[in-house]
């Protein structure tokens, strides 16, 4: 049986000594709550370790926003996977659509980096999604398998079952333009077809699905109660408990 996962990406966002605090009043907030979903928090990089030494338990998981996808070395500014891993961090997003637009990653960059995930024991969030652009003329379908099959169909099927996918529909997040639940569920069950069509049906089942285009507490409900929709991966709602907790509690 599948997990369903809301997962907070805070982005470049908090200072430390704010992310330590919202960390802790997040699990407060769900200390003795029936939670039907794993809570994940993703912080930037500098935050990791204090804030998996407050927060990182049972209820509350921690994540990394990025890795590299070399081992070590002459990297300035780079921070490998090993170094994630070693923070506490026990998920890492991959594929940002925000690091594919501004850094130029590319789904080559973003094999090597899943690879690097895995070894180190790390759950990749590997994000995918279409732009407006290739949304008006109908090729998000194409873009979207071509993202995934190019940077993940290489893995053997057991690395392959660790990986939970992301969909973010580009071209609705701050254009003035909105994904509908059904269009969330369209794709989302055609990310899982193409995934049965290259692993089977069983891992295709198997495998969480997120959606990331603006969810938020009014429509957190609608868009989980789809069948292919298997949580969230939530951006500036995550960053107060006041509007991170309904998300959660959508489940």
């Amino acid at each position: 049986m599948r997990k369903n996962i809301v997962a907070g990406n805070w982005k470049m966002n908090k200072t430390l000594q704010e992310g330590i605090i919202l960390a802790r009043d997040l699990q407060m907030a769900l200390s003795g709550k029936a939670v039907n979903c794993e809570v994940i928090i993703c912080p930037p990089f500098i935050h990791l370790a204090s804030i998996a030494a407050v927060a990182g338990t049972s209820i509350v998981k921690i994540g990394a926003q990025n890795n590299a996808d070399k081992i070590s070395g002459a990297y300035t500014g780079e921070v490998s996977a090993s170094m994630v891993a070693s923070t506490g961090a026990q998920y890492v997003i991959l594929g940002h659509s925000e690091r594919r637009a501004y850094y130029g990653e590319t789904n080559a960059i973003l094999k090597e980096k899943v690879k690097m995930a895995l070894v180190n024991k790390l759950i990749p969030i590997f994000c995918i999604g279409e732009i407006l652009t290739e949304r008006e003329a109908g090729k998000q379908n194409k873009v979207v398998e071509t993202q995934i099959r190019e940077s993940l169909f290489e893995l053997p099927v057991k690395e392959f079952g660790k990986i939970v996918l992301a969909y973010e529909p580009v071209w609705a997040i701050g254009t003035g333009k909105t994904a509908s639940s059904a269009q969330a569920q369209e794709m989302h069950a055609f990310i899982r077809e193409t995934i049965a069509c290259k692993y089977g049906t069983v891992i295709a089942e198997e495998t969480s699905i997120l959606y990331g285009g603006s969810c938020n507490a009014n429509n957190a409900k609608e868009l989980f109660s789809n069948p292919d929709v298997d949580g969230g991966l939530i951006g500036g709602a995550s960053l107060s408990v006041d509007t991170f907790l309904p998300i959660i509690e959508a489940f």
